[in-house]
């Protein structure tokens, strides 16, 4: 079992860093012009991976902000894992032959198992699979729709297929700084037996302490946006947290 990992969020729309109030695309916040220098500042803080979302790729269903994406993995220090608008192998593998380290797969898990299992198959652990929950089932397409899988159950698909990531977002938590459903967050790792990095909901320090007590039941990191953009704490506390004797 690796490390807690601390993942701050960059999500891009427009060319820009924004946050969406629980994926609606008519609640953005901007937060700056400059999704790199947004990473580079979280480097700088110590941050090892950075979560990069293209707004408008998981909208438009292609690759939009790729050129952004590939800038930080080629020119800074850090990991990176992107989602949004990854339909295609061809999608898939422009990252990772770009520096990208790992590439998220979401709404296509549902739409598209075939393609899902066959880049599991090729890529194994370069691959998370994302699975947004509502309520316990599963939502698709950028949040718009839920459907009616339950998410564990799709976890544990999934996992027989050779999935050993998965990024769990309550998507009611998300965005509204209220701490992260981990419950749910420890029952897919129960239930999976794989890596699960927690998505949304983090709003402060005690948040990521009650998470790092799962690290031995998968809960393998977390994901944070807002809490970071608003200045509540920073990667180096976090960072800190984290690794409390």
């Amino acid at each position: 079992m690796n490390k807690f990992t601390i993942y701050p969020a960059i999500d891009m729309r427009g060319g820009k860093c924004v946050r969406l109030l629980q994926g609606d695309y008519n609640a953005e916040t901007v937060y700056g012009d400059s999704p790199f220098d947004m990473a580079e500042a979280f480097v700088e803080q110590g941050a090892q991976w950075i979560h990069m979302v293209d707004l408008d790729g998981a909208k438009e269903g292609k690759r939009v902000n790729h050129e952004q994406v590939i800038r930080v993995a080629k020119e800074l220090d850090v990991k990176v894992q992107i989602g949004g608008g990854i339909r295609t192998v061809e999608d898939v593998e422009s990252y990772l032959n770009h520096g990208v380290d790992r590439v998220i797969l979401g709404s296509a898990a549902i739409s598209n198992p075939e393609f899902v299992r066959e880049m599991l198959q090729k890529y194994g652990n370069k691959i998370a699979i994302g699975i947004d929950a509502k309520d316990g089932y599963v939502a698709t397409e950028g949040w718009l729709n839920t459907s009616v899988v339950r998410a564990v159950e799709l976890g544990k698909e999934l996992a027989s297929a050779g999935a050993e990531v998965f990024i769990f977002t309550d998507i009611s938590k998300d965005g509204m700084m209220s701490g992260p459903n981990i419950e749910a967050i420890a029952e897919m790792a129960k239930e999976t037996e794989k890596e699960v990095i927690a998505s949304g909901g983090v709003s402060s320090l005690h948040d990521i302490s009650r998470l790092v007590q799962y690290e031995q039941a998968s809960i393998g990191g977390a994901i944070i946006g807002k809490a970071l953009y608003e200045k509540r704490f920073t990667v180096s506390d976090a960072l800190a947290e984290v690794n409390k004797p």
